[in-house]
């Protein structure tokens, strides 16, 4: 077969909700030196995504797989691909992949920097913002994948990553304040949460890591056992003002940061602005006016791959995600979303906050 159709998920950059389905003919004896073609096997899908499009034009996100229309863009997703053709002589026909991917069920990219690890695109077309998102990871020389857990890989693992380099960042700087966690059922959050409490006793630290999430979530993160303490934000004046307070904000909530500050003064010592889960929030963050320091974790990743070399912070971060995996098992369920409609209402379901967040979705085009 030479001949792919790819079925494509276009958004509107300026209207979310407004999506189209596109296809496009890929014929493989046409890529030219270096290209390579890639099917979509998988895909995981939850608010992080949609952060990727409210933060489109802010943060790059767009770049990554352009459409041919203006004013339209390919959300990014993390899934599984398979190799269907390559002119590149060191990727070959049906390896299986995992990286970032858009919304479609082809696409064509241009290897580069390739290891026994995996590859990266370098396609002249690709905006990227960070080489951390353009690498391609071989499934079979990851020491992370595991074939009987894929659901959590799609779902969990490249948030994971954010919450690995975001934990190391903490203990890095901290001087010992308790560390509050707005959208603390986020995966991402949760991720860091557990991290940043099963490492305290090797740390000799005290803090205390808080959950805050809405009052329907409170029973389900106190069920993923992350957390010290798990609070509604309509309870936040709980908080004691007994001790100093970092807070890690995956929400980008303006108002919730100025009720935090409200009650808790000048024991709000840190901010720290990290996702969007709350992209509907009328009020955003300022953070000159915060002193608040924006994390990117491709930043850190790349600091850290550097000083103790990519293989070996391959090898920390799957012991670290394997244990998390195993931690959480019996808090979230698999679902499988089939079919371009199907897909294209859990995005809209998604935009609406509408997804059931205990959902670990395994999406397929076919």
């Amino acid at each position: 077969m030479t001949t792919f159709t790819s079925q494509q998920i276009w958004v509107n950059q300026e209207n979310l909700s407004q999506t189209k389905t596109v296809q496009t003919t890929f014929d493989a004896t046409q890529l030219l030196e270096d290209e390579v073609l890639l099917e979509t096997d998988s895909f995981g899908f939850s608010a992080n995504n949609i952060t990727y499009a409210a933060l489109g034009f802010k943060m790059g996100y767009w770049g990554f797989f352009p459409t041919e229309e203006v004013g339209f863009g390919i959300v990014p997703v993390w899934g599984f691909a398979t190799v269907k053709a390559s002119r590149h002589a060191d990727v070959k026909e049906g390896e299986k992949v995992f990286g970032y991917l858009p919304m479609a069920s082809h696409w064509i990219i241009k290897a580069g920097k390739v290891a026994d690890h995996g590859f990266s695109d370098i396609h002249e077309k690709r905006k990227s913002i960070s080489p951390v998102y353009d690498q391609y990871l071989r499934c079979a020389n990851d020491p992370g994948y595991n074939p009987s857990r894929e659901a959590w890989q799609l779902n969990f693992r490249p948030l994971y990553m954010t919450s690995f380099v975001l934990d190391d960042f903490v203990a890095d700087t901290s001087t010992g304040e308790s560390l509050l966690l707005s959208s603390a059922s986020s995966k991402t959050a949760l991720g860091t949460a557990q991290l940043l409490k099963d490492q305290k006793a090797q740390r000799g630290a005290n803090y205390r890591v808080i959950g805050l999430t809405s009052t329907s979530n409170v029973d389900m993160v106190k069920a993923s056992n992350c957390y010290d303490d798990v609070l509604s934000y309509e309870d936040v004046a709980a908080l004691s003002n007994a001790e100093q307070y970092w807070l890690l904000d995956f929400a980008a909530n303006g108002a919730l940061i100025n009720a935090l500050t409200d009650v808790l003064g000048e024991k709000l010592a840190k901010v720290t602005l990290i996702g969007a889960t709350d992209w509907k929030a009328q009020e955003k963050p300022n953070p000159k006016a915060l002193d608040a320091e924006i994390f990117f974790a491709p930043a850190r990743v790349k600091l850290r791959q550097s000083e103790w070399g990519h293989q070996a912070f391959l090898a920390k971060y799957a012991n670290a995600w394997q244990r998390f995996a195993t931690q959480l098992n019996d808090t979230f369920f698999e679902q499988h979303v089939n079919g371009i409609d199907a897909i294209t209402s859990l995005y809209l379901s998604t935009l609406r906050g509408e997804a059931d967040t205990k959902a670990l979705n395994v999406l397929t085009f076919k």
